[in-house]
C-alpha cells in the first residue's frame, strides 16, 4: 500500500532534492529515486565489506596476496637514498 510521507527539510536536503528534481521529476519522484538510489550503494557497500572481510580471514588468499607483494616488490626500483 503506498505510504505518504512529511518531512522537514534543511538547507542541505533541500539543496539535494533539487538537484534531482532537476532531471524533470516532481518531489515525490524525486524522493523515491534518491531513496532507491542510497539504497543501492547501502547494498553494495555492504556487499564489499563483507567480501573484504571474507578475503581477509581466508588464508590462502591471504598467502597470495603475500607472494603478490613480495613479487612487486622485487620488481620496484632500488631505493635513491
Amino acid at each position: 500500500m503506498p505510504r505518504s510521507l512529511h518531512v522537514r527539510l534543511d538547507t542541505g536536503s533541500e539543496a539535494a532534492l533539487n538537484l534531482v528534481r532537476a532531471e524533470g521529476l516532481n518531489d515525490s519522484e524525486a524522493v523515491r529515486t534518491a531513496l532507491r538510489e542510497a539504497a543501492a550503494r547501502r547494498r553494495t557497500r555492504s556487499a564489499l565489506r563483507e567480501e573484504a572481510s571474507r578475503l581477509a580471514a581466508d588464508p590462502d588468499d591471504r598467502a597470495e596476496m603475500d607472494l603478490i607483494r613480495e613479487q612487486m616488490a622485487e620488481l620496484a626500483p632500488p631505493d635513491l637514498e
